[in-house]
């Protein structure tokens, strides 16, 4: 916006320069029409309009350049403008591939989460109401994690190796008995692999 708003100041100066030349040029042409003409016959009149006429093209020069210097900035500015307005674009493109991948993997996202609370919803059918109550506390004092899997005599919860008298309470236990570990209070899940 900086860079667009300096170009269109070059191009306003630009203007005012180029008309503040043709002025100059129109009053240069009227002076030298009158001298061409022969109406100004005194010689002191004359000197005068000579004087001016050469005046007022030192004057033309000079707003000329002005005119040259004003209209190098302009375009430089305008270069400016149309690098800026491509990475503006560029960044804008990665911007809107990176809304459209996001926006595709929360849709994503939520269709697995709905179908994982669809799944929920059937086991936690079969499951005991007391039991459910539990895991329910343990996962909300626990940061979302109710029940651990128990591999290799090591809780998956908090990542504790069970002491050897807590694998023999275990090993002992009805397949139907609810575990916890000692050390998390999680619900163990028994496995094939649990290392029993």
């Amino acid at each position: 916006m900086a860079a667009q708003t300096e170009e269109g100041d070059c191009a306003r100066e630009q203007t005012k320069a180029e008309q503040d030349v043709d002025q100059v040029r129109q009053r240069a042409a009227r002076d030298q029409q009158r001298l061409d003409s022969g109406a100004v016959t005194s010689p002191k009149d004359l000197e005068n309009l000579q004087r001016e006429i050469a005046s007022l093209a030192k004057r033309q020069g000079d707003l000329e350049d002005v005119v040259l210097e004003v209209m190098e900035r302009r375009e430089s500015a305008q270069e400016r403008v149309a690098e800026l307005t491509e990475r503006v674009s560029s960044v804008q493109a990665k911007i809107d591939d990176a809304t459209g991948r996001r926006d595709a993997a929360v849709e994503t996202l939520d269709g697995e989460a709905s179908s994982a609370t669809k799944e929920r919803e059937v086991i936690a059918a079969a499951v005991p109401a007391d039991l459910l109550k539990l895991y329910d506390k343990l996962r909300e004092q626990q940061g979302g994690i109710g029940a651990a899997k128990l591999y290799q005599r090591t809780c998956q919860g908090c990542r504790q190796e069970l002491a050897i008298t807590e694998l023999n309470e275990i090993r002992s236990a009805a397949p139907d008995t609810v575990v916890r570990c000692e050390n998390c209070r999680r619900i163990l899940v028994r496995t094939s692999e649990s290392g029993l």
